[in-house]
């Protein structure tokens, strides 16, 4: 495990601990709507605070992009994109597929990632060339090409990203196996990874929701490109990972909508 790895694992860990306590008896009258689509709690933020303390501590001249503070605005070469709690309407009503997603990138490059399941007590992580591993075993994508294909989707906040997905939804709902939103990018990214599903497609993606999925899908084997099916970089507003074997019929029922 490098540097970077050790750190990622013990925020998460420590922020881990203290959302499984507040997981079972959390109240969802105390969320509040960052938009009319997205809704944020006190853990949150907390999860956010335990978790750039770690990063600013140990690595005080990174850059870092998080979903609540947002860029700290500062030059570097590494950028930490950070997730604290993905999944958090799951979190709210007391759904286990929730995580903590962190992912560095170097010159805009991935290089490591993490996500941390906690009630589902799983632990995703990823560098790149190094392979992706669960719980310590090594993923690999799936090999379903055809009938027992499953898909994931998700969405941005904005209206037109709505629409999109649920087009997507009911196209591969009506015509395919099954089409199903989790409600967590980063744990979606990871059942790619690790061949629990084929697919996982996002209009309006944001890059902290995936850093760590995107890393840990190619390092499993699998492709990830935005939905014109060029490679996925951080300034991408789209996503599709998937298999290889199920990529590029996925591109023309995106390009179709």
């Amino acid at each position: 495990m490098d540097k970077y790895q050790k750190v990622a694992l013990e925020v998460a860990k420590k922020s881990g601990k203290i959302l499984i306590q507040k997981y079972d008896n959390f109240n969802r009258g105390d969320v509040k709507l960052k938009s009319a689509h997205e809704i944020v709690t006190k853990y949150d933020l907390l999860s956010e605070e335990i978790i750039l303390a770690g990063i600013k501590k140990n690595f005080p001249d990174h850059a870092i992009f998080s979903e609540e503070k947002g860029d700290n605005n500062k030059k570097s070469d590494y950028l930490w994109l950070v997730d604290p709690i993905d999944g958090t309407t799951n979190f709210s009503m007391h759904n286990p597929i929730w995580s903590i997603s962190i992912a560095l990138a170097h010159k805009g490059e991935i290089i490591m990632g993490l996500v941390y399941a906690p009630i589902l007590k799983e632990t995703f992580m990823a560098s790149k060339g190094k392979g992706a591993f669960m719980n310590g075993e090594k993923l690999k994508v799936s090999n379903i090409s055809s009938g027992k294909v499953l898909n994931a989707f998700c969405h941005g906040s904005k209206i037109k990203d709505i629409k999109r997905a649920i087009k997507y939804y009911t196209k591969q709902k009506l015509n395919h196996l099954d089409c199903r939103q989790m409600g967590s990018a980063a744990i979606e990214m990871s059942y790619v990874a690790s061949g629990r599903i084929e697919s996982i497609a996002i209009p309006g993606v944001n890059s902290y929701d995936v850093g760590a999925g995107v890393l840990m899908v190619r390092e499993a084997g699998g492709v990830v490109t935005n939905f014109k099916g060029k490679r996925w970089d951080l300034k991408s507003r789209d996503i599709l990972a998937s298999t290889k074997k199920v990529h590029r019929e996925l591109l023309k029922t995106l390009k179709s909508i």
